[in-house]
């Protein structure tokens, strides 16, 4: 006989929205988490949206304060443009693993994500390209085929995810990072498993290069100056 199949825990749920509101920046970084209206608009208790608020506090999506709450977490900029070469060298190895394996049907559908962004980009929408742009990179590391390897570059793309949106903002940025998935995206064509995991190392590269010239960057550089 079969054991029944286990339900998942409500926190587990509640996570997941939490996770969608900061992806989608209805959160942004530095709010602070109003518990009691999300408890009565989640139709839930305390105890779920704590278990909850934990796990994304381990994700580094959010920062518990003492004797304050929790806010959406802000990168430390230094920590920021550390995680960007990691960031780069672990999605280029995935993106060198699933184009190694890519059958037509998983080339179609991250086609049809690309054909999204050229969308978005035409249309100057940041908000969407963002979205479609956060889908095409999950994709590309689960198709990666490698379940270690995905387990790391997903929890720390959680943490990058705060910052992604911000440098799309950057004049020019938007279209600049459409031609650099554009040279994913053909070396995924041509099954160029080693072009593949360049360009996406370049893609990451220059992500952390436009975040580190912009002023934040250079305000936080002359604040850390003696």
């Amino acid at each position: 006989m079969l054991d029944p199949v286990a339900q998942r825990p409500l926190y587990v749920d509640v996570a997941e929205r939490l996770r969608e509101l900061i992806y989608r920046r209805t959160l942004l970084p530095g709010d602070w988490i109003d518990e009691p209206a999300l408890c009565q608009q989640l139709a839930i208790s305390r105890t779920p949206l704590r278990e909850a608020l934990k796990v994304l506090q381990q994700e580094g999506l959010i920062e518990l304060v003492p004797r304050r709450g929790c806010r959406v977490n802000q990168l430390d900029e230094a920590d920021l443009l550390a995680l960007f070469p990691v960031m780069a060298t672990l999605e280029g190895l995935c993106t060198n693993l699933a184009a190694q394996k890519l059958t037509m049907a998983e080339l179609n559908r991250l086609e049809a994500i690309h054909a999204r962004l050229e969308a978005y980009a035409a249309d100057a929408d940041i908000d969407g390209y963002y979205e479609a742009n956060r889908e095409f990179h999950h994709a590309v590391q689960e198709l990666s085929g490698n379940r270690w390897l995905n387990r790391i570059a997903a929890e720390l793309r959680n943490v990058l995810t705060l910052a992604r949106h911000r440098q799309l903002t950057v004049p020019g940025r938007l279209l600049e990072s459409l031609g650099e998935h554009r040279q994913i995206m053909q070396a995924l064509r041509d099954g160029d498993a080693d072009a593949a995991q360049q360009a996406m190392h370049d893609h990451l590269c220059r992500q952390e290069k436009i975040l580190r010239d912009s002023p934040e960057a250079a305000r936080a550089s002359a604040a850390a100056t003696p």
